[in-house]
């Protein structure tokens, strides 16, 4: 697609092209022009990498109501009740969209197979071997591309959101082919997923920046919950390898987590062993590991698969065999390490059922909103379903969508960046050093074990460098652009460079917004853990509120 056909207004905009967004496009009324915007292509997301499945009641022996009251319980009492209860009921009959679009699940017999993850009380999780998140996103991707209302633009970076003299979004600037320009549309549906790059250790793709929840914090949205992180308790661990999850699933099938003499040491900290709550299984390792290793910060304990019969993990965990084989290991004969990794973030954007933010025409959907359905703590499998389920909400927009003022003109003449090479060499040289130091700050301090000293030097770390990067000529520029303005980008390594800015302006944001809502929470809950505050306090039975700098707490909640 060149710059010449790109559409500089649409009805929608999506931005994000895993699950989420994929589904919301096509829920989105066919008579709407779509813009479904990806900084990367639609192969590649952190839905893609999913493996373990996708929840819902609809064994005989289950029901909505146990998958409710198991959502309400890993989410430690601050999960919205009436948002848990819808997406519960929806979720069969959103299996059944899938089924209907072309996902092949697994079957036995006829019947869809459902395994067992940890804090289920039934087999619900519905999934394709290993690599369920690939099998959803393909099919989806397959089926967006015959839409004829849908115009995909890949490898496109959304910088900021544009917003009306009356502060509703109606459009984004957005960094395409060697150009910022400004796009316009009735409803921007944000569905950008994760910030796990902020983390050193995390099962995410290198695209999980952020973005979402960055970009709508600076225009002013209403965000929270950002402290609850979770942190997925087996991710490979091999000095090389990318921190490749393994998934729930190979617990739930019967593997065993055990140390370097062959206990199952997960019963020292909780009766369900393995199949406890992720982050009891987490801080289980990190607490096994801080105990008998010389040195925690690089070790790990063992997952050991062998006692799941032979056949069972050749049919479920082909991409798994394949991966660890690729790494030297032999699923089979021996166990694989692993250690925990930020996997998922429970807070974002704050929405409604409708997927509506705090922003008139800004809508939120997947990882990057706050729904209510996952409290302190997802329960697993239910991140592709809430995706699903939120998704199919956007089918009513057209009731919501407004005219879009015509007071804005677009500039005739596009600009230059003023910036010499010594800048760019300088900026350049800034950006990779943030984003090397950024991710290890971060862990070390906001990782699975919290305490106040260390997020107080963490936090005044990241304001210095937020105000370093504020200073970047490059910065100056862009910070003062006026809304659309366009502007020319004269080379690939520019256009580089300005998604590197990008992207680490976002992760600064996304680091001070965790490192502080980690600070407020003076207690521990679900994914947020904290030495100097051990027990989870009644009192924290409320929502982290966050919007521009402002930090509150909402009322309590009652489940």
């Amino acid at each position: 697609m060149s710059q010449t056909n790109l559409q500089t207004q649409f009805d929608v905009i999506v931005v994000g092209a895993g699950a989420a967004g994929l589904y919301t496009a096509l829920c989105l009324p066919e008579n709407l022009q779509v813009g479904l915007i990806t900084k990367d292509t639609v192969s590649l997301s952190a839905s893609d990498w999913a493996q373990g499945g996708i929840a819902a009641a609809i064994a005989p022996d289950d029901s909505p109501l146990l998958h409710i009251e198991d959502t309400l319980h890993a989410g430690a009492g601050l999960c919205d009740r009436v948002a848990v209860e819808f997406m519960a009921k929806m979720a069969p009959s959103c299996i059944q969209s899938l089924v209907k679009l072309g996902v092949a699940f697994d079957r036995r017999d006829r019947e869809l197979a459902l395994t067992l993850e940890a804090a289920h009380s039934r087999r619900r999780v519905l999934h394709a071997a290993d690599t369920t998140g690939r099998e959803v996103t393909t099919t989806l991707t397959a089926q967006v591309l015959q839409r004829q209302n849908i115009q995909v633009i890949q490898q496109a970076y959304a910088l900021n959101l544009w917003l009306d003299a009356q502060q509703r979004c109606q459009g984004i600037c957005l960094l395409y082919q060697d150009c910022i320009t400004w796009i316009k549309a009735k409803a921007v549906v944000l569905a950008t997923g994760g910030g796990g790059q902020v983390f050193a250790q995390t099962t995410n793709p290198a695209i999980s920046t952020g973005d979402g929840v960055a970009i709508a914090w600076r225009a002013g949205a209403l965000l929270r919950d950002l402290e609850f992180v979770q942190f997925h308790p087996t991710a490979l661990t091999k000095a090389g390898a990318p921190r490749f999850l393994i998934s729930e699933a190979v617990r739930g099938e019967g593997a065993h987590l055990i140390d370097d003499r062959g206990h199952r040491f997960a019963f020292d900290y909780h009766p369900a062993g393995e199949l406890a709550p992720r982050d009891v299984v987490s801080r289980a390792i990190f607490n096994h590991l801080q105990r008998t290793a010389l040195d925690p910060a690089t070790a790990h304990v063992w997952l050991d698969l062998r006692p799941i019969p032979k056949e069972t993990i050749l049919h479920r965990f082909p991409n798994i065999i394949q991966v660890c084989q690729r790494w030297g290991i032999d699923v089979f004969a021996e166990p694989v390490p692993v250690a925990p990794a930020a996997h998922y973030w429970m807070g974002g954007i704050v929405t409604d059922l409708n997927n509506r933010t705090s922003i008139p025409g800004l809508y939120a959907v997947g990882e990057t909103a706050s729904t209510g359905v996952h409290g302190a703590n997802r329960l697993a499998s239910n991140s592709l379903l809430e995706c699903i389920v939120f998704g199919a909400q956007m089918a009513h927009l057209n009731e919501e969508l407004v005219p879009l003022s015509q007071d804005d003109r677009y500039p005739q003449a596009k600009i230059d960046i003023p910036l010499s090479k010594d800048d760019w060499w300088i900026q350049q040289q800034k950006l990779t050093t943030w984003r090397q130091k950024l991710p290890r700050l971060v862990w070390q301090s906001a990782g699975i074990c919290r305490e106040a000293s260390k997020l107080q030097d963490a936090i005044a770390q990241v304001l210095i460098w937020q105000k370093e990067l504020a200073a970047l000529p490059l910065s100056q520029f862009l910070l003062h652009l006026p809304a659309a303005q366009t502007v020319n980008v004269n080379s690939s390594d520019a256009e580089q460079q300005l998604r590197l800015w990008g992207e680490t302006r976002n992760l600064l944001d996304v680091a001070y917004l965790i490192l502080k809502s980690a600070s407020f929470r003076s207690e521990s809950r679900g994914g947020h853990y904290r030495i100097d505050y051990p027990q989870t306090d009644p009192n924290w039975q409320v929502h982290t509120l966050v919007q521009q700098h402002q930090w509150w707490q909402s009322e309590r909640l009652e489940n």
